[in-house]
């Protein structure tokens, strides 16, 4: 997809078909609520509709590949392999994004690392990685104890709404007792210890 020409809606029409194509309809249901939560907050924080459009209809495109497919790219690509220890829920979004550039031909590096940080932010966030972090967290399918109170946040301070939703997620984790990926405790330690 090229992106130095007008994004418009026979395009975004063509990767919705070919996202939908990817996945079964729970997850499809769930990326449209995305994509309309990312173009809201981005029209509100002064982001590109445009790439968050795109990068929230992406983020789960490669969500529901099996796990031997993560595991051969993670090898044959060049990554870390300590990436091995984790799963779907990590391999979605960091390796997904390289799914996403290969198959639907969207090459441009903002688009491509906000997918990759969704599922575990960064210390380090564009306004675009942001959103879609927070947007996969507050869509209106979702429903679960403090997702009315991360809607709240998210319109009024972004920044506090990538730590709600870290800290929020940190504790299920730990809570669930699961194998937590290095980069979700990075994200922990700037945004929600360092911005005190």
């Amino acid at each position: 997809m090229n992106l130095n020409t007008e994004y418009t809606e026979a395009q975004r029409e063509e990767l919705i078909q070919r996202v939908q194509m990817q996945m079964s309809e729970r997850r499809f249901q769930h990326v449209l609520g995305v994509e309309k939560m990312a173009v809201a907050l981005a029209a509100k924080y002064g982001a590109s509709e445009a790439k968050a459009s795109i990068a929230a209809l992406t983020h789960d495109y490669a969500k529901e590949r099996p796990d031997d497919e993560f595991q051969m790219i993670i090898q044959r690509d060049g990554y870390d392999l300590d990436l091995l220890n984790y799963g779907n829920a990590i391999w979605h979004g960091l390796v997904g994004a390289s799914i996403v550039q290969r198959e639907l031909k969207i090459n441009d590096e903002e688009i491509l690392q906000a997918i990759r940080l969704h599922t575990t932010g960064a210390a380090e966030m564009t306004l675009l990685d942001k959103i879609i972090y927070v947007a996969d967290y507050i869509e209106p399918g979702r429903h679960f104890p403090g997702v009315k109170e991360a809607r709240d946040i998210a319109l009024i301070n972004l920044d506090e709404a990538v730590a709600y939703e870290t800290k929020q997620t940190l504790l299920h984790l730990v809570e669930q007792e699961q194998k937590i990926y290095p980069k979700t405790i990075e994200t922990y330690n700037h945004w929600v210890v360092e911005r005190k």
